[in-house]
């Protein structure tokens, strides 16, 4: 007899925004809560509304939803307070901030296709630098660059509203009218997000969960000496952080706020980047949550720990620890697949192939369908800014194939926990669904510099507290908040290696400026290390210039020490990006120019894992203003490959290029800015740099002037 019992899929979209509040106001030091809003908030639920048979778990950040309200109630934030101003009425500094950051999206999905916004943003990269720039823009200029930089985080499922509808027809020119029109429109968005949330969880449409309040990493709440587990040497913080109550504070005040705003008992939770530990869970069955999600390298390091034969126990069965904690595992390479993969493919093909996966793996499954659900569980807003039409594409398709298909069913992580037998799992790993580890947020100088100065924060008003029982309760309140929103995990997130990118700095800032607020609540002195910044650029962050012309060979090889000296170069490794992968293939590019070409080179992590790429190709854009792709499909290895003679690429230890200046600008002199793309036929692995061009000045011949770096 033919087995029709169907799969069970559970997808969980994470929605996440760290806290951007500015102490003691309603204004938010950054706007990403607000375009979000706009692109992914509410269009991610509704879309999940069109399809009758699909359901999900929506997991979100109660810090996010309070951010929300403050816009709803009145709050700004600097891009939405240059988004207001008349463009006739800026001053230069004004200009010259908006010019900074009004371009502050993805070039491929969000400027490029928009001829106006790619218009202005090839005017402002390429025109003169400095004072200069925000003369070179008449005032219909600039507020068209003030609609569309809003305009373009409007999800496309908004397209044929007004004025979102009359906008778009139109392009430029753009009055003040519609640009405040379009304003009130976002704000008018987010205050539909969380009655629409509440709308689908009465209904049962979507399931809802919440992470702990200020998205901490709970373990290392705990104690941070649990990062030792995974990786027994790690160089650890100054002072020992040991606060469980401040763990239990996040998790209880998110419970509480989930009843509050749902009017019904939080049952789950994806804790902050899957972090989890023994001492954390013993604290959520205490608390009373009835599962929790990690990721499946978590499975393997717990199996371990228990002495259990991980060939026995599956990732995609359910797992029960202690006295009734539901545990799941995100299966790794899914979920990664819609984050990190099926962005460069065509929806219906991407939506194919991850129906493929899901009926392969039902049949590996088939024996055991009744125990086991598939947990798909990712980022719900970053990954579909690098989607072709912000990702509404790839999900239609998933949804209806979903919807359609009798041998898989969506449920959400509630009924798996409800409904599924599960398996006792012994022994918890302490780790995050990054590499089973807390290296991002602990380890590195950066990190522990933070974690040591949360620490003395920390201690400083639990002193106070104890000496001064007659202060002012509500100003105590104020300063446990700003503590609370100290041990969110976002900013150790861009401290040390692994994620470097144009707002690292910024949120230096933003930490330093809670931990700052403590001490001003209380009145006391603001130590004198706090106006220090913890974040230190490294040589990589940004482009290293060229001090020499350089004609290397192009062999694929180093052929002598001295072959590239005095080429410039960007360190992918030290420049990271915010969404994280755990793969790295390339290391280092280096650029280079002499009288006659422009010379590129590009390192690897490890040419060995290169060679398990199946079709690599490599694309090297160049900007000029206009866009210029050139796509190497490299055959084999040490082959010179030629292109009529004005480029010819070589792969080996290294890929070394050289490409005529002659193609690149008539002139044969000018700026240009690169970007690298490694992709294994239409998946992309990997973009370089993440947020803006590297940019090479290619001096006229023999005008060249270099200085040391």
């Amino acid at each position: 007899m033919t087995n029709t019992t169907p799969l069970k899929l559970a997808i969980l979209w994470h929605m996440h925004q760290p806290n951007y509040q500015e102490p003691g106001s309603n204004r938010m030091v950054l706007p990403w809560v607000r375009l979000h809003a706009t692109k992914d908030y509410l269009d991610m639920l509704l879309t999940v509304g069109e399809y009758e048979n699909v359901r999900v778990t929506f997991n979100l950040v109660p810090s996010l939803l309070d951010q929300l309200q403050m816009y709803v109630d009145g709050g700004s934030d600097p891009h939405l307070d240059l988004s207001r101003l008349r463009a006739e009425d800026m001053t230069p500094s004004q200009k010259a901030d908006l010019l900074e950051s009004f371009f502050a999206a993805n070039l491929s999905h969000m400027i490029e296709p928009h001829r106006r916004y790619h218009e202005l943003f090839r005017k402002a990269k390429n025109g003169a630098g400095g004072e200069v720039l925000p003369s070179l823009f008449s005032s219909q200029e600039i507020r068209d660059l003030q609609v569309w930089s809003n305009l373009v985080w409007a999800d496309p499922m908004f397209h044929a509203e007004s004025p979102l509808k009359e906008l778009l027809v139109q392009g430029r020119n753009f009055s003040e009218e519609q640009k405040q029109a379009l304003l009130d429109w976002q704000i008018d968005i987010m205050g539909k997000i969380l009655p629409a949330y509440r709308d689908y969880f009465k209904r049962q449409k979507a399931d809802i969960s919440f992470t702990p309040y200020y998205h901490p990493i709970l373990p290392l709440l705990c104690d941070t000496d649990v990062a030792l587990e995974a990786i027994p040497r790690l160089t650890l913080p100054d002072k020992r952080f040991c606060h469980p109550e401040d763990a239990e504070w996040h998790i209880r005040r998110s419970m509480e706020k989930f009843e509050e705003w749902f009017d019904a008992p939080m049952a789950g939770m994806w804790p902050s980047e899957g972090s989890v530990s023994e001492e954390v869970a013993e604290m959520l069955i205490r608390l009373g949550v009835k599962w929790v999600a990690t990721d499946e390298e978590i499975l393997y390091g717990s199996l371990k720990k228990s002495d259990m034969d991980p060939r026995s126990h599956p990732i995609h069965a359910v797992y029960e620890y202690g006295s009734g904690l539901k545990l799941f595992f995100r299966d790794h390479a899914l979920s990664d697949r819609i984050g990190f993969v099926y962005s460069g493919w065509d929806a219906d093909r991407a939506a194919e192939d991850f129906v493929g996966h899901l009926t392969r793996l039902r049949q590996l499954l088939a024996d055991r369908l009744d125990q086991v659900v598939v947990p798909v569980i990712l980022d719900g807003e970053n990954a579909w800014e690098y989607f072709p039409n912000d990702g509404r594409d790839f999900l239609n398709e998933l949804y209806r194939r979903l919807n359609d298909d009798p041998l898989i069913r969506t449920v959400t992580l509630t009924e798996a926990a409800r409904n599924l037998k599960s398996q006792s799992l012994p022994s918890l790993f302490a780790g995050s669904w990054i590499n089973h580890s807390f290296s991002i947020w602990i380890g590195h100088q950066e990190d522990n510099a933070a974690w040591d100065l949360l620490s003395e924060a920390r201690n400083t008003l639990t002193e106070f507290e104890k000496q001064h029982s007659d202060f002012d309760p509500d100003l105590l309140t104020a300063a446990w908040r700003q503590i609370y929103i100290a041990e969110g995990s976002d900013w150790c997130w861009w401290y040390g290696d692994e994620h470097r990118g144009a707002g690292n700095e910024q949120f230096d800032r933003i930490f330093r400026r809670h931990l700052m607020a403590v001490y001003e609540l209380l009145g006391l002195e603001v130590p004198a290390r706090l106006y220090d910044p913890i974040y230190h650029a490294g040589a990589g962050l940004k482009a290293v210039l060229p001090d020499a012309l350089v004609t290397p060979e192009i062999d694929g090889r180093l052929s002598d020490f001295y072959e590239w000296a005095g080429a410039g170069y960007f360190d992918c490794l030290k420049a990271g990006g915010a969404m994280h992968r755990v793969e790295r293939y390339l290391s280092k590019i280096h650029f280079a120019y002499d009288h006659q070409r422009l010379y590129i080179r590009l390192d690897f992590v490890d040419v060995k894992a290169l060679a398990l790429v199946k079709k690599p190709v490599f694309q090297i854009a160049f900007f000029t203003p206009e866009v210029r792709h050139l796509m190497l499909t490299p055959t084999g290895a040490d082959e010179v490959a030629e292109k009529a003679g004005w480029y010819q690429y070589c792969l080996g230890d290294m890929l070394e290029l050289a490409v005529d200046r002659s193609w690149l600008w008539e002139e044969g002199f000018g700026r240009v800015g690169l970007t690298v793309t490694l992709l294994d036929g239409q998946e992309n692995l990997e973009n370089w740099p993440v947020d803006e061009l590297i940019e090479i000045n290619v001096a006229e011949k023999n005008k060249e002037m270099f200085w040391p770096a």
